[in-house]
């Protein structure tokens, strides 16, 4: 099983989201990660999605998706080199003699402390998925309070679109 990644383009109107996770359940493919956010085109917006399945999965996937009015335009990312990150807040717990250790961990990470209390920090991270996995396996020893995590947005690199 390979994961996809997958911008879809699709009109900027109420209810398309549900429609287009409502395909992946009835389908029963998952959706590891989805974003959504404006396009570069007034009136239309872009998801991108993370999914897992082997080439006719993907094919399967795609060819739905275009019998939905709303998809545009469905692109598999993963297809063509691409640069994808994605945003985590990760609230961990940082008494004041930890507090050394878990900052050389931000540095190594090139995190950032975005909060401080009297018994917590919360620590920002952007990067690829297994940048942020690492991260977080890092600070479970220290325990961690609350994880939030965007999900993957990605592009392709170069002239590719």
């Amino acid at each position: 099983m390979m994961k996809h990644t997958i911008a879809v383009i699709v009109n900027d109107q109420p209810g398309v989201l549900q429609r287009v996770s409502g395909l992946f359940g009835r389908r029963g493919f998952n959706i590891e990660s989805i974003t959504v956010g404006a396009s570069e085109e007034v009136g239309l917006s872009r998801m991108v999605i993370v999914t897992s399945g082997d080439d006719h999965t993907l094919e399967q996937i795609t060819k739905q998706l275009y019998k939905l009015i709303d998809v545009i335009k469905v692109i598999d990312l993963s297809a063509n080199p691409m640069v994808s990150r994605e945003l985590a807040l990760i609230k961990v717990q940082a008494e004041h003699s930890a507090r050394p250790e878990i900052l050389g961990v931000v540095d190594t990470f090139r995190a950032s402390v975005v909060d401080i209390s009297t018994h917590s920090l919360m620590v920002q991270v952007v990067g690829d998925t297994e940048k942020i996995d690492a991260m977080i396996e890092l600070l479970k020893p220290y325990g961690i309070r609350e994880i939030s995590r965007t999900g993957v947005t990605a592009l392709n690199r170069g002239n590719v679109k």
